[in-house]
C-alpha cells in the first residue's frame, strides 16, 4: 500500500536496479523530507545506476524519535523470539545473495563473484551467530556485606545506536553493524555509504521480511555533500545512546570528536597497514599464497589487507621470485581510490617497482594492476599510509628483533601475519606485534563470524565488533541491590 510516496513495501525490490532507492523510516519506505536524491553510478564505466533518497535531518529526528520508542518493547523481548528473527533473516539473506547480490555487488562496487560469495558466507554466518548470542547475555549475583542483600550485575542493552557501514564489503559489514546492537536489544539507525545503498540494503529486507519490529531497524542513506552535516546531527543526537563506525581514520576521527564531546561511547574499526612476517624458515608457497590474497583480495579494498611484507634477508630472492611468478595469474579488477601518488612517491625515494607501471585504465579510470615495489623503508610514505589498493610493499630484515620492530612502526594496528615452521616461534613473534589480530601461517585478511575484530588504537580505532566482545561494547552493566524488610541503618 502506498500513501503520498510512503510505502510498507519496497520499491526498489522488483529486481531492476534502475528503480529509485528510498528511505526506510518507522516501518515504512518513504522520499526524503524535501525530496532530495543523489545518483549511484557504476565506478567501473562512470555511468549512472539509479537515484536514491538523500536523508535530511529532520528524516533522522524522525527515525531516532520512532528507534527510542521501539527501544522500550525491542528490549525485553525475550530471547527465543529474537534468535527466530535472526535465523530466518539469515536464511532470507542467504536467497538475496544468491539471486539479486552478484549483480548488484558488479554495478554498485565492482565486485566479484568470489567477493559476493565471501560477503555471503560472511554476512549470513554472522546473522547465524548472533542468534547464538542472544542467550549468551547474561549478569551475575554478587555477595553483599550488608544484611540480607542481595546484589545483582545485569547487563542491559544501551538504546538507540548510530551504525555507518562502508561500500567495500557491502552485506558482510552491514550486518556486523546492526546484528549484534540488535541482538542485545538496541534499536538501530543505519547510515549505508552513499556508493552501496543497495547492497546494503539486501540486509535491511532481510532483517524486515524476517519479522523484525517497526522501528527497530531504520535505513537513512545521504548524500555525499550532505554527510557531514548529518554525520555530526546525528552522533551528537541525545537520543544516540552508541555509534560504530568502519571506514577511514580521517572520518573516524571526527566522530571520535563528536562523540567524546557527548561523553558517547564509539566502536571505530577504521584504516589497517598489516604486515606478513616471512621467516627464513617459512614455507615459501604458503606464504605467497597468503599474501597474494591478503593484499590483492578485493582489489586490496580491505581494512586488514596485507600492505607490508618484512621478508628474512636469506629467503628474500626466491620468495620475490616466487610473487611476480604468482601475481602474472591474477585477473586486473576495479579499483575505487587513487594509490598512484604513493607508487610514485616510493619510486622517487629509490624503492623498485617489481611489477605493475603506476597507472590506471578503463573508461572510468578505475582498473589497476597488481603493483609490487621492493626496497621499501618506513621513511616512506608508502611504509606508513593505508593505500587501499592491489600494492605489495618489500621490507628484509636479519632478525626477529628487527622483524618485529618494523611490522609495529605504524600508526596502523588492525591486523597482521607470520610465516614459520617453527610455531612457538611464530606464536612469541605474534605476541608481540601491536594489532588487533595476529595470524600465523595464514593471511591478514582473516574473518570469521564471532571472532573480535578491531585495532588497537591508533588509526585503527579501538572497540570490538564480533562474539561475546561485541555484546560488552552494546550493553552496560547495572548495578541492582534487594534488601531486606525489616533493615536499620545507622546514622
Amino acid at each position: 500500500m502506498t500513501t503520498n510516496g510512503v510505502s510498507s513495501v519496497d520499491p526498489s525490490s522488483a529486481g531492476d536496479i534502475s528503480e529509485p532507492q528510498q528511505l526506510f523510516i518507522d516501518g515504512s519506505y518513504t522520499p526524503s523530507s524535501d525530496g532530495g536524491t543523489f545518483p549511484v553510478y557504476n565506478p567501473m564505466t562512470g555511468s549512472k545506476l539509479y537515484d536514491c533518497a538523500s536523508a535530511t535531518e529532520d528524516d533522522y529526528e524522525r527515525a531516532i524519535q520512532s528507534a527510542s520508542v521501539a527501544f522500550k518493547t525491542w528490549s525485553r523481548m525475550g530471547p527465543a523470539a529474537k534468535r527466530i528473527i535472526f535465523l530466518r533473516a539469515a536464511d532470507i539473506l542467504e536467497k538475496y545473495m544468491e539471486a539479486e547480490a552478484p549483480a548488484l555487488m558488479s554495478a554498485e562496487v565492482s565486485g566479484t563473484r568470489h567477493w559476493t560469495k565471501v560477503n555471503a558466507i560472511s554476512g549470513v554466518g554472522n546473522l547465524r551467530e548472533s542468534a547464538s548470542l542472544v542467550s549468551q547475555i547474561k549478569g551475575e549475583i554478587m555477595p553483599a556485606d550488608a544484611p540480607g542483600t542481595t546484589v545483582l550485575i545485569e547487563r542491559q542493552p544501551l538504546g538507540v545506536v548510530l551504525a555507518i557501514s562502508p561500500w567495500n564489503a557491502p552485506a558482510s559489514l552491514t550486518v556486523r553493524a546492526i546484528a549484534t546492537p540488535l541482538i542485545c536489544g538496541n534499536t538501530v539507525i543505519l547510515k549505508p555509504s552513499e556508493y552501496s545503498p543497495k547492497n546494503q540494503h539486501l540486509v535491511v529486507r532481510a532483517m524486515i521480511e524476517a519479522g523484525l519490529p517497526k522501528g527497530c531497524l531504520h535505513f537513512l542513506p545521504v548524500s555525499a555533500e550532505r554527510t557531514p552535516a548529518i554525520t555530526e546531527f546525528a552522533v551528537k543526537h541525545p537520543l544516540i545512546r552508541h555509534v560504530n563506525f568502519t571506514g577511514s581514520d580521517r572520518v573516524g576521527r571526527i566522530i571520535a570528536g563528536y562523540a567524546a564531546s557527548c561523553l558517547k561511547r564509539c566502536v571505530l574499526e577504521l584504516g589497517g597497514k598489516a604486515p606478513v612476517i616471512v621467516l627464513e624458515d617459512a614455507n615459501l608457497d604458503d606464504a605467497v599464497e597468503a599474501v597474494v590474497f591478503g593484499s590483492l583480495a578485493n582489489a586490496g579494498q580491505v581494512c586488514m589487507s596485507t600492505e607490508r611484507v618484512l621478508l628474512h634477508e636469506s629467503i628474500a630472492q626466491p620468495f620475490k621470485k616466487a610473487l611476480l611468478a604468482r601475481i602474472q595469474s591474477v585477473k586486473v579488477g576495479n579499483h575505487e581510490e587513487d594509490p598512484n601518488a604513493l607508487l610514485n612517491g616510493a619510486v622517487s625515494s629509490g624503492a623498485k617497482l617489481l611489477c605493475g607501471d603506476v597507472s590506471a585504465s578503463g573508461p572510468n579510470l578505475t582498473i589497476m594492476a597488481p603493483h609490487v615495489v621492493d626496497g621499501v623503508t618506513p621513511t616512506m610514505e608508502i611504509f606508513q599510509r593505508e593505500s587501499f589498493g592491489p600494492l605489495v610493499c618489500l621490507t628484509t630484515f636479519a632478525t626477529d628483533h628487527e622483524a618485529i620492530a618494523l611490522a609495529n612502526n605504524s600508526e596502523y594496528s588492525l591486523s597482521a601475519s607470520v610465516f614459520s615452521k617453527d610455531v612457538m616461534r611464530a606464536l612469541d613473534i605474534a605476541r608481540q606485534v601491536r594489532s588487533g589480530s595476529c595470524h600465523i601461517n595464514n593471511p591478514s585478511v582473516y574473518i570469521a563470524a564471532g571472532t573480535p575484530n578491531g585495532g588497537v588504537g591508533g588509526n585503527s580505532g579501538y572497540g570490538r565488533f564480533g562474539g561475546m566482545a561485541g555484546v560488552l561494547e552494546f550493553t552496560e552493566l547495572k548495578i541492582i541491590s534487594l534488601g531486606k524488610s525489616g533493615v536499620k541503618y545507622a546514622i
